[in-house]
């Protein structure tokens, strides 16, 4: 018989004890915000993030009066889709936004990604005069 089945520490005045353990489950929510140039850049920067599984331990749990935790496990069970919640503007209250980097987030905003320059656009208004 194994005497390495618990982490409950006792001695001989504990003789006619029993020794209990008992599994609870929690449901964890992770809710993360990113800054990204449209929903796929989120989704991915969002993707490589998440739990610390590392930080999931013992220490997570109370341990007193003799209770002492056995294990913690934590798993990925579901995910809800990316949610756009705003876009960082000049603050339309500060007539010096622009000046001083006064940003906010609108959360009316369209949800656009900021266009990005072709290359070409630069070669196209050198040819044209521009």
């Amino acid at each position: 018989m194994s005497n390495n089945i618990t982490d409950v520490f006792y001695t001989k005045s504990d003789l006619g004890k029993n020794v209990y353990r008992k599994k609870t489950y929690y449901t964890l929510v992770v809710e993360q915000d990113v800054l990204a140039k449209d929903q796929d850049e989120a989704d991915r920067l969002l993707s490589e993030c998440g739990i610390d599984y590392e930080q999931i331990n013992n220490s997570l749990a109370e341990e007193k009066n003799g209770v002492e935790t056995y294990s913690v496990d934590c798993d990925y069970t579901d995910s809800d889709g990316t949610e756009y919640l705003g876009k960082v503007v000049y603050d339309p209250d500060d007539e010096y936004a622009e000046e001083d980097g006064s940003v906010i987030i609108d959360t009316y905003a369209e949800e656009t990604a900021p266009k990005e320059k072709s290359p070409m656009e630069d070669l196209e208004g050198a040819f044209n005069g521009a």
